[in-house]
C-alpha cells in the first residue's frame, strides 16, 4: 500500500506538469491559426481596397474629361 501512495504522489505533480505545457502548447497553436486567420482576412480587405482605388482613379479621369 506505501509503494502505492508513493507512486501516486510522484505521477500527480508530473501528470499536473504535463497538463500545464500540454495547454501552453494548445493555445499558443490556437493563437497562431487565429493570427493567420486575421493575415489571410486583412489582405483580402487590402486587395479589395486597391480595386476601389484603381477603379475611383479610372472615375476620375472619365470626369475629367467630360467636365
Amino acid at each position: 500500500m506505501q509503494a502505492n501512495i508513493f507512486l501516486l504522489a510522484l505521477a500527480m505533480p508530473m501528470a499536473t506538469i504535463l497538463l500545464v505545457f500540454g495547454m501552453r502548447y494548445r493555445a499558443a497553436v490556437l493563437q497562431a491559426r487565429a493570427q493567420q486567420r486575421v493575415g489571410a482576412s486583412q489582405q483580402e480587405l487590402l486587395d479589395g481596397l486597391a480595386e476601389i482605388k484603381t477603379r475611383l482613379a479610372a472615375i476620375e479621369t472619365v470626369l475629367k474629361e467630360v467636365g
